[in-house]
Formats: structure tokens, sequence, C-alpha cells
């Protein structure tokens, strides 16, 4: 019996990513949405820390279900029911962002303690030195709910202090190695974290339409829109050009038991600073295709800050995964930055052009190294 149970439970190594893991990246979408949403109208520096800790809340989980697809088949009905169980908990979730530290506080910790308790328990059908591991992690996982769970039923300024406590114990769990012992597929656990880049960069394109809304459609909107497109495809081109598939093959070689601290840092640490950015890109982006003349701190700073992030996210992939200098990268990110006065003075299309003046010099200058 124990041996049928872990042969339905084994996954061939170059088995494709599943529609059920793609259908499970649709609840991640709204939650960008949502995310972009609440800093396109920030309520002062405040929304941002808020922005920060549920988005560094979420991925940590909805990350952890990559690990579990990479360990866990979808091949059997109580396991499908499950995963459809955890992305019910991660829409409560997405559908509380915008009033996670009010009212939203609580459902927002039932959603995460239910998505936590299912990923524990499908882990613990995993074939491999996966189902003991789980027992290493579960721990600071399962506070970190109680502590949003707490968040939830207190009232007043404590609750962001609570949000910070929950952040910390899951870093903790980082720093003490207690990713050490889990397995997964490189090849499969690389792949959904592009898909999930995608994903994030597909709210940044949105971001356009919606910015546009009812609007006649001018020259100079249609401009502005194809502007917002470029900058999006030159993000896309500067990590899945050459950074994606080299940090893919460089997880696939690393040994068995260092593979975990490279998925967590290369791809779950590097991963999330991009899609930060990719939600500050998507509010600029908004926010210019909807006042196109308009040029006021919260676009310029919106684009800008989205643009570093994104390629400090890249800086930090390379850095972990050890794939070369990354210090090009990372002046970018700084003269990004040094758009936002110009987004001041002149406005975001002008801003945007600019963007995606620095990032074809980057890409012009990648390239090069790369051939030479």
């Amino acid at each position: 019996m124990a041996s049928e149970h872990a042969r339905m439970n084994a996954i061939a190594p170059g088995a494709p990513v599943s529609t059920l893991e793609l259908f499970l990246d649709l609840v991640f979408v709204f939650t960008i949405t949502q995310l972009s949403n609440l800093v396109v109208h920030p309520d002062g520096a405040a929304t941002y820390l808020h922005a920060a800790l549920v988005l560094l809340m979420v991925w940590w989980m909805y990350s952890g279900y990559i690990w579990l697809t990479s360990n866990v088949g979808s091949h059997r009905t109580s396991y499908r029911l499950l995963m459809f169980g955890g992305m019910g908990g991660f829409l409560v979730m997405a559908l509380s962002i915008p009033s996670a530290f009010g009212a939203g506080g609580l459902p927002f910790a039932l959603g995460y303690l239910l998505v936590t308790l299912i990923h524990a328990g499908l882990f613990r059908r995993a074939n491999n030195s996966s189902a003991q591991a789980i027992g290493g992690i579960f721990s600071y996982n399962l506070t970190a709910a109680l502590l949003l769970l707490a968040a939830g039923l207190t009232p007043g300024n404590f609750r962001p202090w609570l949000w910070l406590g929950a952040v910390a114990v899951l870093l903790l769990s980082g720093v003490k190695r207690r990713e050490s012992g889990f397995r997964l597929r490189p090849d499969h656990f690389a792949e959904r974290h592009g898909l999930i880049l995608l994903i994030a960069l597909g709210e940044s394109i949105v971001a356009i339409g919606v910015g546009i809304g009812s609007a006649a459609i001018t020259p100079a909107l249609v401009l502005g829109a194809l502007l917002g497109l470029a900058l999006s495809a030159a993000l896309w081109w500067s990590y899945f050009d050459r950074l994606a598939e080299a940090g893919a093959a460089r997880l696939a070689a690393a040994p068995a038991a260092e593979q975990p601290r490279l998925a967590l840092q290369g791809f779950g640490f590097s991963h999330v600073l991009m899609i930060a950015g990719i939600v500050l890109l998507a509010a600029g982006v908004k926010l210019v295709t909807g006042r196109l003349a308009a040029a006021d701190p919260l676009t310029a700073w919106s684009l800008a800050a989205g643009v570093s992030l994104y390629l400090l996210g890249d800086v930090l992939f390379q850095r972990v995964m050890t794939l070369g200098n990354a210090r090009r990268y990372a002046l970018f990110a700084g003269l990004a930055l040094l758009s936002a006065p110009l987004g001041l003075s002149a406005g975001g299309p002008l801003q945007l052009a600019a963007l995606l003046g620095l990032l074809t010099l980057l890409l012009l200058l990648e390239g090069r190294a790369a051939h030479a």
C-alpha cells in the first residue's frame, strides 16, 4: 500500500507544468491587480509599507505552492480538490488586500491559515525527503499565520507590528536554512517562476487599458500606450533573453543539497523584488495613460522605482545564481531612479521614453558583452 501510495504521488522528472498549476496562477493575477490598485491611490507612505508586507506574505506561501507542485502530483481527485481549496484561500486573501490592515484583516488571515494548512498537509504526501522537511518549516509558517490572525483581531495601530513580526518569522526560517532537505524539479521550478513573472508583466499591460478607460483614442494616447508596452517588453527581455535560461541551468547543475538554497534565495527573493517593481510600474502606467499631460510625484516615482526594483531583482538573481557580473544592471537600476525628475518636469510620456531608452541601452550593452 505504501509503495502504491508513493507511485501515485511520483512525478516524472521531465513532466511539464500542469494545467492545474496554470489555473492556480490565475488567482495570482488578481493579487497583482489588487496591489497595483492599492498603490495607485496611496494614503501616505503607510500604503507602500502595507503593500510590501502583503506582497511578502502572499508571495511566501504562493512560492511555497510552487515548491509543493514540484514534489506532489495532481492526479488524484482528493489532491486536486485540496488545491482548489488553497486557490479559494488565495482568492479570499486577494479580495481582502484593500482593507487588509482594517476590516479585511481577519478574512485575509483566515485565508492565509487555510493555504498554510493545505500546503503542509499535501507536502506530507511527497514520496521523497520533502515529506519530512516540511516539518522543519511548518512551525514558522503556522506562527506567521497566527500572527496575522492576531492582527486581524487586534484594533488600533498595533496591527502593522504583528504583520512585521509575521514577515520576520518567515525570513528567520530562511536564515536558519529550514529549506534544507526539500527536493525539487529544477526545470519545473524555474519554469513556474518564469510563468509568474509573465503573469505579473501582463498586469503592466492590462494597466494600459485600465488607465485609458473610455477615453478617445488620440495619437498622443496611442503613443503613451505603445511606450508602456515597449517598456514592459524591455523588462521581459532583461530577464528572459539570457538570465532565465542560465538560472535554470545553474539550478539543475547544482548538487541536490544546494538546490533548496538557490531556489529560495535565487528565485524566491529575487522574483519578489521583480514583482514589486512590476506592481509599481503598473500603477505608474495607469496614471500616465489616464492623464497624459500631467506631471506629478506619484506617477514619476512609481515609474522610476518600479523599473529600478525590477532591475535590482535581476541583480540579486545574478548574484545568487553566480551568473556573472551584475554591476551594469545595478548601475542602470540607479539611473532609472534619476528619471523621476524628468517625469516631474516634463510628464509621464517623456519619462516612459527615457526609461525605455535606458533599458534599450542596457540590453545592447549586455548583448555585446555576451557575444564578446
